[in-house]
């Protein structure tokens, strides 16, 4: 799984400018990412949906739209992208559910 982006200026605006001014701990970050994701056996089209999911609970549109994003690009279908957000009403209600939904939609309908 690619969650580790070796150019910074893949990056979104904020997390690029803390990987030019700090390599050192955007490295150490990025590594403490590639070992959780290697960690275990789960495949990498459910660690990107987990992701999804958590950004949600944590209500982050930013990494939201970032694990949609890289969801998308990995070729995740947007109906199983868009189910994230429909498993999400009972556990985080439905307004935050809405949101993510919303979230999802902005990337999906670009």
């Amino acid at each position: 799984m690619a969650d580790e982006v070796e150019n910074s200026e893949e990056l979104p605006s904020t997390a690029g400018e803390l990987a030019d001014q700090y390599p050192d701990v955007w490295e150490q970050y990025s590594g403490l990412g590639k070992a959780c994701s290697e960690a275990g056996p789960i495949d990498d089209e459910t660690k990107r949906l987990l992701k999804i999911a958590l950004a949600a609970g944590s209500e982050s549109e930013g990494a939201v739209h970032s694990h949609v994003r890289r969801a998308v690009d990995e070729g995740v279908d947007p109906e199983t992208l868009r189910h994230v957000a429909i498993l999400s009403i009972p556990t985080l209600g439905f307004p935050k559910a809405m949101a993510t939904l919303t979230w999802i939609e902005d990337i999906v309908a670009e």
